[in-house]
């Protein structure tokens, strides 16, 4: 039965019946969809974390406790405002098309640089094509088909000068650019035929990477799309048993949603929360120095909920990490 695409089906129904319900699908699109619009969103979101507003407004709850604090909660913090870095590769093996997608763009630079150097140490050479836009997640899953359909078509026309594989960062993107062969039949099928998972990629051709003991305890949250939909989840944990005196354990076995899904976290607080609270007790339970999720709308809901729950700093809460950003960590 293929309940997603009933879902999106019934959002475009409803859509129709009552516009008002997509003014936000529409303003995040606008601005996610056009590199300069995110370029300028990433230059605010730095100034306000660096300039310390950030800083002041959560450690004297400026912005009480409300909707207003819980929205302010979930933004990211950007930690650089440049392109990734892309190491020189000398004789590569071959060479890797990125998909950082638009959110990754914003909040996900770093995970960018980490993923060409892995790829460097195994002998390949990564291209992060400069006219991909975004995956169309959004706006598919909250009933606007035709557009998703028009960012679909983008993509494909970006990634086609190569035959390389392609290599989403955050498994939410990855999902939705699976489903290209529906909204996109011209094209569609043989873009998702290059689609491999970054860490399944490493795992297969990862020979050279050499790891540091690293002494941490890491717990794994398996986002949704990485268990039902990539299904590429023991790659991860194939990686992590080479790093030397990690302690790995999984935030929940229950295999729940986080309560992210997509911006389900945004529209919809009171119900992501509840989700999400039986993943903070696991974390408060297990004391992991550092939680581990491939999908960066997961990875913003575990962050603000673990400096909601801890009411301070949150320096004290364990770190959120892309699990390409601890294995780049671990090299030796």
């Amino acid at each position: 039965m293929p309940y997603g695409e009933l879902i999106d089906a019934g959002r475009a129904q409803l859509g129709l019946a009552r516009p008002a319900r997509l003014r936000l699908t529409r303003l995040l699109s606008a601005v996610l969809s056009r590199r300069p619009l995110r370029r300028l969103i990433a230059t605010l979101l730095w100034l306000y974390a660096a300039s310390g507003t950030q800083g002041l407004l959560r450690r004297f709850h400026l912005l009480g406790h409300g909707r207003l604090a819980r929205l302010e909660s979930t933004m990211p913090r950007i930690e650089r405002l440049r392109a990734p870095r892309v190491p020189t590769v000398v004789a590569p093996r071959g060479s890797v098309a990125v998909f950082v997608g638009c959110i990754g763009d914003l909040a996900e630079r770093a995970v960018a640089d980490d993923l060409a150097r892995l790829l460097a140490d195994c002998g390949y050479a990564a291209d992060f094509v400069a006219a991909q836009t975004c995956c169309g997640a959004i706006d598919q899953h909250a009933g606007r088909p035709a557009r998703a359909e028009q960012l679909a078509a983008r993509n494909i026309a970006a990634f086609d000068s190569g035959d390389q594989p392609i290599l989403p960062l955050a498994t939410g993107c990855a999902a939705t650019l699976l489903d290209y062969p529906r909204l996109a039949p011209e094209g569609g099928k043989p873009f998702t035929k290059r689609l491999r998972d970054p860490l399944a990629f490493l795992s297969e051709h990862g020979e050279p990477l050499r790891f540091k003991p690293t002494r941490l305890k890491v717990a794994i949250h398996e986002p949704c799309t990485q268990r039902n939909v990539i299904r590429e989840g023991d790659a991860l944990r194939k990686l992590l048993v080479r790093i030397p005196e990690l302690e790995i354990v999984e935030l929940d076995t229950t295999s729940t949603c986080c309560g992210a899904a997509g911006s389900h976290f945004i529209s919809h607080p009171e119900a992501a929360d509840a989700l999400l609270a039986p993943k903070l007790a696991a974390a408060a339970r297990l004391q992991p120095d550092v939680i581990l999720s491939g999908n960066i709308g997961c990875s913003l809901h575990l962050a603000a909920g673990l400096y909601r729950a801890a009411g301070q700093a949150s320096e004290t809460s364990p770190e959120l990490l892309h699990p390409l950003r601890l294995l780049a960590r671990c090299r030796a």
